[in-house]
């Protein structure tokens, strides 16, 4: 058996293989058209648009100056970006996707190389966060990095055909998420950063977090992610039209360069080539290690990933842990001050705002949609409200709801109040009936024999969506699913209810998630997960100390019970030295010089055991082969090895 290892970084890159199932009978397998109730729900939807003004557009195209066409491919000529794809996004909402979220895709789909203003460019829609150019004395000064290196190569090319071809004199990384520091191989080797020293300049705390962020689960939040994003799903008015934040995240060879220089004030003030950055840190927030800045002599505001055109995630919809939305809001005022004569605030994801009003109702309506979320939820918890019930019955106020920028688009406020509830309180919500309920699997067998059986079940269900109560609907037929998985007939109704109530929602987000779980439902769950090879330059920058705490959440508890193994592990180009051993069905690890009395010692490169880890490598092989040291029983080396197991990240969602 291989051993087990997983990252974060690639709950953006899981882009998985799925099988096809058994087709449906009864009301057929394709995709369905909107019903007359969903219709219906996005005119209602559609008055919120007497808000809209043609200004958002004209931001979105202000500046424009070049558009890309063609492909991104990687070195296999698999396609990782379609410039077309999205050609469709235009014109007046389909009836199949919501007014409001159609809108947002369509300013999102304004892509190519823009002008922000004197020496500062951006390129959007190459990826699913932007690269933002800044011209210093010596060569272009790069902020983020994009996803994968086939993407952040393609954009500064592009960049530079349009131009110039100036050199990077240096990189910034405003925080540790994947899709903006990803690429950063694509635009500077490890080699030429080290020979022209050029700085790399990141906040505190962002390598740790960039390598080692949900490591332990990455394995779930991947397979997780591929709803949030729509990675399934085709490019078309009834499949994937953005993710909130973008339109697509591309998958290709991801890497990182370290630091060079830490931002670790609250406020720092540097000059980077010639360019005068004030640098503020703003951790805990959106991300773990995250910064904004301002450039005062270009009366610029960047402010990364706190300010968006859409309300954020409090708590994305592929797990994580929940984030600090009064901390967040507290940055934002701050940043009402640091922006204040700023004359253009452009962030890492979506299109800029110019003019200082502007700016300044964007960040305080933004710093009040958190405030706003935070302090209702925290009334209604201490009103003895749980967080279903608080979900369904905070609103924004008009102020806020009518402001479409900070529409939830990438985030959603029903999900958000959960966030908050679970920040303060856990999951748990009081009810003691809930402190040890059935299974899923259990409760819904028991459900469907209640309601007379699965096809009295489902007949309420077809009900419930021919009058449109596809919640309704969908929570019965859940139980069916799970009650009965051969009954294809709930399966395809339940497809239908997750298309409709994906078609009316209004966050990416959400309505990835009910499509691409029609498209399980018919399709079935992916037969393999992604190679783990695309993120090798990521792993190697990764510290040995996460890598073995990984290997312990992977320890096969039941199998490991009675079993007391002690492994010596030496990492021979690094001089790093661990004991490793199973105690009470538990893996435990320090560093330590090898211990004398071990079953084996396991000696072999960073590399080696990377390969091992992520299933590049057989474990087994690998320890009977000749790349590696073994004193002692390799017997009890393989034991040890045999006890870990590799998640595949292929496991069912809305099936049993």
């Amino acid at each position: 058996m291989k051993a087990f290892c997983t990252i974060a970084v690639l709950l953006a890159l899981l882009i998985l293989t799925v099988g096809c199932g058994a087709k449906h009978s009864g009301i057929g397998g394709a995709a369905g058209e909107a019903t007359a109730a969903t219709v219906a729900a996005n005119d209602r939807f559609s008055q919120l648009l007497i808000h809209a003004n043609a200004q958002d557009d004209d931001e979105a195209r202000r500046g424009f100056m070049a558009r890309p066409t063609g492909r991104i491919t990687n070195a296999k000529g698999e396609v990782l970006v379609d410039f077309d794809a999205f050609a469709f996004v235009a014109g007046a909402a389909p009836p199949t996707v919501n007014p409001s979220l159609w809108r947002h895709a369509v300013l999102n789909n304004r892509i190519g190389l823009f002008k922000v203003t004197d020496g500062i460019y951006q390129l959007r829609g190459f990826d699913v966060a932007n690269m933002t150019l800044i011209a210093g004395k010596t060569g272009w000064i790069v902020v983020d990095a994009l996803t994968c290196r086939e993407t952040a190569e393609a954009a500064l090319g592009f960049a530079r055909k349009h131009l110039g071809d100036k050199p990077v004199s240096a990189l910034i990384f405003t925080h540790s998420h994947i899709d903006h520091f990803g690429g950063a191989l694509g635009v500077l080797s490890s080699e030429e950063a080290a020979a022209r020293k050029i700085p790399v300049l990141a906040p505190q705390g962002f390598l740790e977090e960039a390598v080692s962020e949900n490591i332990l689960v990455g394995t779930a939040m991947g397979r997780r992610a591929n709803y949030q994003f729509g990675m399934t799903l085709e490019r078309s008015a009834k499949g994937l039209v953005d993710v909130g934040l973008g339109k697509f995240i591309a998958s290709g060879k991801s890497g990182i360069l370290p630091p060079t220089v830490i931002i670790r004030k609250a406020e720092e003030a540097r000059v980077v080539d010639g360019v005068r950055f004030v640098f503020y840190n703003v951790p805990g927030a959106e991300a773990p290690a995250e910064l904004t800045f301002l450039l005062p002599e270009r009366k610029a505001y960047c402010g990364a990933e706190i300010l968006n055109r859409t309300m954020h995630n409090l708590l994305p919809v592929r797990g994580a842990k929940a984030r600090d939305a009064l901390r967040w809001a507290n940055y934002l005022q701050e940043a009402l001050e640091q922006a204040a004569d700023a004359e253009v605030c452009f962030n890492t994801h979506n299109h800029p705002v110019w003019g200082r009003a502007r700016i300044a109702e964007f960040i305080a309506k933004h710093r009040d949609v958190y405030k706003y979320t935070h302090d209702q939820t925290i009334r209604l918890i201490n009103a003895g409200l749980t967080p279903r019930e608080i979900a369904d019955r905070i609103q924004l106020p008009a102020s806020l709801a009518s402001y479409l920028a900070g529409r939830g688009y990438y985030g959603d406020l029903r999900h958000n109040v959960k966030a908050v509830y679970q920040f303060y309180m856990g999951f748990y919500d009081g009810n003691p009936a809930h402190l040890n309920p059935l299974p899923p699997e259990e409760s819904a067998r028991r459900y469907v024999k209640l309601a007379g059986g699965a096809d009295k079940a489902v007949a309420e269900a077809q009900d419930a969506f021919d009058r449109g109560d596809y919640r309704w609907s969908a929570e019965l037929l859940n139980h069916v699913v799970f009650a009965e998985p051969g009954h294809k007939y709930a399966a395809e109704l339940l497809a239908r209810t997750y298309e409709q109530m994906g078609y009316m929602a209004e966050a990416a987000t959400w309505r990835n998630s009910y499509l691409a779980a029609a498209f399980e439902l018919r399709n079935g769950p992916p037969k393999k997960g992604r190679d783990r090879s695309s993120v090798f330059d990521m792993l190697m920058q990764t510290p040995t100390e996460y890598f073995l705490s990984a290997m312990a959440a992977a320890l096969d508890g039941p199998a490991a019970e009675g079993k007391n193994l002690k492994i010596n592990l030496v990492i021979s180009d690094t001089g790093e030295s661990y004991v490793l051993w199973i105690e009470n069905a538990v893996l435990h690890h320090r560093k330590a010089a090898p211990a004398a009395g071990a079953d084996a010692t396991l000696t072999l490169s960073k590399k080696l055991f990377i390969k091992m880890l992520t299933g590049g490598a057989a474990a087994k092989d690998a320890l009977l082969g000749d790349e590696l040291q073994i004193a002692g029983s390799r017997i009890d080396l393989v034991r040890f090895f045999m006890l870990l197991g590799k998640a595949p990240g292929t496991f069912p969602i809305v099936t049993p």
